[in-house]
């Protein structure tokens, strides 16, 4: 409650850290869509207090409108959201709703009701092959000055993101012990909504990471994250970012060059090498293989595009 009790009603503040609750222990979220979800909720319970002079309480959200949720999106998009910010909040506010309406609280149609933006879907930009094997390759980043482990670990988690097509949040979710079961060739990885997929480790992969542990000064427990900050922490996602900015320079690689690019380039060169599509929805831990066919538009653009460049009638 404490985390809504500034924004809402009692009667509407205890529901809503329920609901939280709920998100994190029994539906599994992850930690970053549970600290989404509730910072879109705040927005919603701030607009709402502004608009009625005082803050909100449960009566207020039953008697909520389509056209009063309309009007939140409206006022967002006027700060400067995105479309798929205001979708995500659209989810976020649903999602309570469905809460609130299971609860036996207040009634949730309003909010199903609502029509969220249209988001016009862009093709993922994964990098050429050899770029992304540059970007693994601790020898891309020799001219910094950094300590060679730093350097040793950046490649070992740009090729777990390549090799194995993790999300950051995945790589940087590993513990110490994890890398004994990587010598073995494969690993489970625990994604979205708790689900456990089986990857893959190739000898490369493992490499970078046994050279990342022998250069590395911390000597962590098995229990503890496998990789570090320069304290000897865990790793933070930013650091990851800020190493592949670095390495953009570097390579000259264009801006769509990211961490999550390398998953792209993961599952697009599978395919263009013949992998079979249920396979590489599996390796990514997709739920639906529809958000895996996206890739095959990527590897038709750039067929398409090598035919325009090369055919002499193109």
């Amino acid at each position: 409650m404490d985390a809504f009790a500034a924004h809402a009603a009692p009667d509407l503040a205890t529901p809503a850290a329920a609901w939280i609750a709920r998100l994190a222990h029994e539906r599994r979220a992850s930690p970053r869509t549970v600290e989404a979800y509730a910072r879109d909720l705040r927005q919603f319970l701030v607009y709402l207090a502004a608009r009625e002079g005082r803050v909100p309480a449960l009566a207020d959200v039953a008697r909520l409108k389509p056209l009063d949720l309309r009007g939140f999106l409206a006022e967002r998009r006027k700060d400067g959201a995105g479309g798929r910010t205001l979708m995500r909040q659209l989810a976020a506010l649903r999602s309570f709703a469905r809460h609130l309406s299971a609860q036996g609280l207040a009634d949730a149609s309003a909010f199903a009701a609502t029509r969220g933006p249209r988001i016009r879907k862009g093709l993922p930009k994964p990098l050429a092959p050899g770029a992304a094997r540059a970007v693994a390759d601790p020898a891309s980043r020799a001219g910094e000055a950094r300590d060679p482990w730093i350097l040793a670990r950046d490649a070992a988690v740009m090729a777990l993101l390549y090799g194995a097509g993790l999300r950051i949040s995945e790589a940087l979710s590993l513990r110490r012990a994890d890398a004994e079961r990587m010598a073995g060739g494969r690993l489970t990885i625990t994604g979205k909504g708790g689900k456990a997929r089986m990857v893959p480790i190739l000898p490369q992969v493992g490499e970078a990471i046994a050279s990342y542990l022998k250069a590395c000064p911390w000597r962590v427990p098995p229990d503890g994250p496998l990789f570090v900050g320069a304290r000897g922490g865990p790793l933070s996602p930013r650091i990851v970012q800020l190493a592949m900015e670095g390495l953009r320079g570097a390579l000259g690689l264009p801006e769509t060059a990211t961490p999550h690019a390398l998953r792209h380039s993961f599952a697009t060169h599978l395919l263009a090498r013949g992998g079979d599509l249920r396979a590489i929805q599996e390796l990514l831990g997709h739920a639906s293989v529809s958000t895996t066919q996206i890739y095959t538009q990527v590897d038709a653009a750039r067929l398409m595009a090598a035919y325009k460049a090369a055919h002499p009638r193109a």
